[in-house]
């Protein structure tokens, strides 16, 4: 049951993955079309932050009333609708309604499925887990590119990745059985469900700040780095738009092919080593782009920067029921996904506004300055809960 329960999960990330690249591939016929800026993506996009923040503050409840697996297929399914819905679209403001369940739906499902995995399988499937939605995130846009080249209209492109999400909410759907199986094993293991926490109540947990603080920090760096490689590279290593574009994608690249390889490697190191491995990945990465070393130079620092990135946010998700315990691990990694989307949110148009009014140099620096921020977090994370579990064994 578990391995087809995680062959499933792996597949749910796949279709996770699959239309968070679609916006930016579809969005040069989009906003044409429309007669609209093409500034505009940046609020269909927040709107989709925003619902997968409230609904990833909601995921612990909703989880324990409804059970992960319906959490999962009613997800979906919301993504499928919304999809369906930017596919018969034919204005900006219907694509700003339709984004509303999109992030509702992505936001449940994220931080559901994480949570399930970390405290049913090992750390390798964590990594491997993202690992899939980086496969999936690659995939969008060649869907996208195929519907453009073979049918003209984006619609079509969005259309296809809807029928695959419902395709996945029927699988979902047959295989709740098995979720209820091991819904039933927990049970008797764990008699007393513990109540849902409140936000105050998350927040005042030992090293819940730190933790959110962190994956704030993360996603800020996974983030700036992805949107703003390219322009980095043109403006100011001087390298041609195509060319620019090749490099930039290559931190993808990286973030994937890392956690495909962290898997292996986590049979060997802890989360906590990973983690810290992974930030000093990222720091090599961002001194070898600070640095006037060439294109090479720049080529090799986009990749480790996605290397790094790799093994950080699959390998503190994994850690969390160890830290927090598997009665609060759901809670916590609620409020850990909505720290990541608002660092989603805000940290790489700050630095568009840093690279429009002094320069996009900074990108290494801005990238070092998280880092340095995270690395602090972390570090006091680890003591905040070592002192939490050392409470506990005392009382």
């Amino acid at each position: 049951m578990y391995t087809l329960l995680i062959a499933l999960i792996y597949i749910a990330f796949i279709s996770l993955g699959l239309p968070d690249s679609l916006l930016g591939s579809a969005w040069p016929s989009m906003y044409q079309e429309f007669s609209v800026p093409v500034s505009y993506a940046g609020g269909i996009s927040m709107i989709i932050a925003i619902g997968t923040i409230i609904s990833s503050l909601q995921s612990d409840r909703l989880t324990k009333k409804f059970g992960t697996g319906k959490v999962t297929a009613f997800s979906v399914l919301m993504t499928a609708a919304a999809l369906f819905g930017f596919s018969l679209s034919h204005s900006f403001a219907a694509l700003c309604l339709w984004a509303i369940p999109y992030g509702l739906g992505a936001g449940s499902v994220d931080a559901s499925l994480n949570n399930y995995v970390a405290l049913h399988y090992a750390s390798r499937h964590m990594s491997w887990l993202h690992c899939m939605w980086g496969v999936g995130a690659s995939a969008g846009p060649y869907i996208m590119g195929y519907a453009l080249t073979n049918s003209g209209s984006w619609n079509m492109g969005y259309r296809y990745i809807a029928i695959l999400q419902i395709v996945l909410t029927a699988i979902l759907l047959f295989s709740l059985p098995l979720w209820k199986t091991q819904t039933a094993a927990d049970a008797s293991t764990d008699a007393e469900k513990p109540e849902p926490l409140s936000l105050k109540e998350i927040i005042c947990i030992p090293g819940a700040k730190e933790v959110m603080a962190a994956f704030f920090c993360y996603c800020a760096i996974e983030q700036t780095a992805g949107l703003w490689a390219s322009s980095y590279l043109v403006l100011h290593c001087g390298l041609s738009q195509d060319t620019a574009a090749s490099f930039a994608s290559l931190f993808f690249v990286g973030i994937t092919i890392g956690r495909a390889l962290g898997g292996f490697l986590t049979l060997r190191l802890d989360d906590v080593k990973m983690i810290r491995l992974g930030q000093i990945i990222v720091a090599a990465g961002a001194l070898l782009l600070l640095f006037p070393l060439g294109n090479g130079g720049a080529l090799a620092g986009l990749i480790l920067v996605g290397l790094g990135c790799a093994p950080i946010y699959p390998s503190v998700i994994h850690s969390t029921p160890e830290r927090f315990g598997a009665d609060q691990s759901q809670a916590i990694i609620g409020v850990q996904m909505a720290s990541a989307y608002v660092g989603t949110c805000l940290m790489p148009p700050i630095f568009g506004m840093i690279a429009n009014h002094i320069s996009v140099s900074l990108l290494p620096l801005y990238l070092l300055l998280i880092l340095a921020l995270m690395v602090f977090m972390h570090e006091k994370l680890l003591k905040a809960t070592a002192n939490r579990r050392e409470h506990n064994v005392t009382h």
